[in-house]
């Protein structure tokens, strides 16, 4: 029984962190074992919730509780997102040393949650500094949002090329993969956006509609979809990409059908594993070669 360590944030009503991750890992068949940073009412886009932020301390109890299982062995990946303090980080970096020398071929996929282009960063100070210095260059897979992925390489995205010359940056730093979940640029239709995935191997990307909703925790799922996907493909690029993309859209058009705040993963659970519409990916090698010589 191999399971997938998710070590991110937790809500009581709606899916957001954990609560966003855990359930696609379980339907698309993988033993899911949730540690949970925070545990809030609600998502604190809400502006109002209840609820505790779990000290450093306590989540590594938890990991000593697992690993006395020894569900460290056993571990074939750790998916991070969400992260309330940099101290936290440091269990989260000593747990997937652990998992590692348990089994070297564990995977660490990192979600650097950290904030986004309305917004700005939303986390504590020293939380993208950790992310940038620490968690990337050890992380096997990243799945920054545009803003993320920007601070993370110091550049700017304006195009397409800007977004491949980005993503290889961000391989430069460490990780083999990186999914670029959020492309949104002046030069590509309004009314759609782009998932980017780019490898050593080449780079994919996924276009499918904008739809007019604004929710929470789709980063999250997108997250623990692709690194399922990835896993259960043995990393094709585009195979998980096309899968990853195709499942948070069917996701997010019940979401929107149902007139709904949360994502209604429960409500469009069948379409997590086989969605109606599948949305292929394309080969981007060249473009940024292509677009600098004109």
């Amino acid at each position: 029984m191999d399971g997938i360590l998710s070590i991110q944030s937790w809500v009581s009503y709606g899916h957001v962190g954990n609560a966003a991750a855990l359930f696609p890992l379980q339907r698309l068949g993988f033993e899911a074992w949730g540690v949970n940073t925070v545990q809030f009412s609600n998502h604190t886009g809400y502006g109002e919730w209840r609820g505790t932020v779990f000290e450093p301390a306590q989540i590594a109890e938890l990991i000593e509780g697992m690993a006395a299982r020894g569900a460290l062995d056993r571990c074939r990946a750790v998916l991070t997102g969400y992260t309330g303090d940099p101290a936290l980080g440091a269990v989260v970096l000593d747990t997937v040393a652990r998992v590692r020398a348990a089994n070297p071929g564990a995977l660490w996929l990192c979600d650097p949650v950290m904030g986004d282009t309305d917004g700005g960063f939303y986390v504590r100070p020293g939380l993208p500094e950790f992310f940038r210095d620490r968690a990337v260059p050890l992380a096997d897979i990243i799945t920054p949002n545009q803003f993320e992925l920007e601070f993370l390489t110091g550049r700017t995205i304006k195009d397409l090329p800007d977004a491949l010359d980005a993503a290889a940056a961000a391989r430069a730093l460490g990780p083999k993969v990186v999914l670029l979940t959020s492309l949104v640029r002046p030069d590509a239709p309004p009314d759609h956006i782009e998932l980017l995935v780019s490898t050593a191997e080449g780079a994919w990307r996924v276009t499918t509609p904008l739809l007019p909703i604004s929710v929470n925790g789709a980063g999250d799922a997108v997250a623990a979809l692709f690194l399922a996907h990835w896993l259960k493909t043995g990393g094709d690029p585009a195979a998980t990409l096309s899968a990853a993309a195709s499942a948070i859209y069917a996701v997010l058009k019940k979401t929107h059908a149902q007139g709904e705040r949360e994502i209604q993963l429960v409500a469009a659970q069948d379409q997590l594993v086989s969605p109606d519409e599948l949305f292929r990916a394309e080969r981007v090698d060249g473009f940024e070669r292509t677009d600098r010589r004109a």
